[in-house]
């Protein structure tokens, strides 16, 4: 066995003991613009299989809930509190919460933008593809097409990746899964903290 399989091996037999340890911290949620988002500690973070991004289920303040972990472009994880989490779970920003992770067993299909789901209706092949592939890279390519403020870089890349789709590639290619993809609260692939974030809006 080489070393680069030993150590695949390894990780995998870690990963598969961490499958059902749940992982608990602290943290405090904090607002860009109008999103909530919480950002994992560091140390939580390196307990989870993959720097980029993994679904989990688990309780923030005891309320229950299920989330895609997103990136932050600098080996930690974060997700977006919805508004219904926050209120389930007495939380707001700048308040101290405790949680409670595990892997989620399975991930969930993402909900397709309208301008995606309209190019895959026109192209059945593309389409026909696309429904034989996994929940997990959905999220793969929706992350791509949605991760540019520009409306013309994001048509060029749906069509790209029904021109993909088409030729039977099931994942976009050369996609950073590390960085953060979200251009919103991210700048360089890089999550804004709250501190980044009013020195952004005094500019």
């Amino acid at each position: 066995m080489s070393m680069y399989d030993h150590k695949r091996m390894s990780r995998a037999i870690k990963n598969a003991k961490n499958q059902g340890a749940a992982i608990h911290f602290n943290a405090m949620p904090y607002a860009i613009g109008s999103w909530t988002l919480l950002r994992l500690p560091k140390n939580a973070s390196m307990k989870l299989p993959s720097r980029g991004m993994t679904v989990v289920t688990g309780t923030i303040n005891g309320f229950r809930f299920q989330t895609p972990l997103e990136p932050d472009g600098q080996g930690s994880h974060w997700f977006r509190m919805t508004e219904a989490m926050r209120k389930a779970a007495k939380a707001d920003t700048g308040d101290t919460v405790t949680l409670a992770l595990t892997l989620a067993s399975e991930w969930p299909e993402p909900e397709v933008p309208a301008d995606v789901k309209k190019a895959l209706a026109a192209a059945p092949q593309a389409h026909n593809l696309w429904k034989k592939t996994t929940p997990n890279a959905h999220w793969d390519w929706i992350r791509w097409v949605r991760s540019t403020k520009e409306p013309e870089t994001r048509r060029r890349r749906i069509e790209v990746a029904i021109s993909k789709l088409k030729s039977g590639e099931r994942r976009p290619c050369c996609f950073n899964r590390n960085m953060c993809t979200e251009p919103s609260v991210s700048k360089n692939g890089v999550l804004l903290g709250p501190t980044e974030t009013m020195e952004k809006n005094r500019v």
